[in-house]
């Protein structure tokens, strides 16, 4: 499917249709799931200390890699109660995976690994 050019970030097109094309496959095969957004085993006290033992290795640039970040983005929306800074911190796991992505894709257009 192609989208008209409204991204100005590098690389976002890209992750739009490839997320598009993903949630369609989940949607055939799963049909549309709604499920509790926080419950069970979820402790917020939980996912801030994950979150604050990951900020302390994402300050560490000899630590810090793009899982630490992703991590320590899931642990903080996680931590979160409130529904509306819950989704910001969802955004902000989307924004680092598109980072992510983006740089995947250049590594191996390059032919190089990190």
């Amino acid at each position: 499917m192609s989208y008209p050019a409204l991204f100005t970030t590098p690389g976002m097109r890209d992750f739009a249709e490839a997320v598009d094309a993903e949630r369609q496959r989940q949607l055939a095969q799963f049909g549309d799931q709604h499920h509790p957004i926080l419950r069970g085993l979820h402790s917020a006290a939980l996912f801030e200390d994950m979150a604050q033992g990951l900020r302390a290795a994402n300050d560490d640039p000899a630590q810090r890699c793009w899982m630490t970040i992703l991590l320590e983005e899931a642990y903080e929306a996680g931590a979160e109660g409130d529904l509306t800074k819950f989704r910001a911190e969802v955004v902000q796991i989307a924004a680092v995976c598109q980072a992510i992505i983006t740089d995947l894709d250049n590594v191996q257009r390059q032919g190089a690994h990190r």
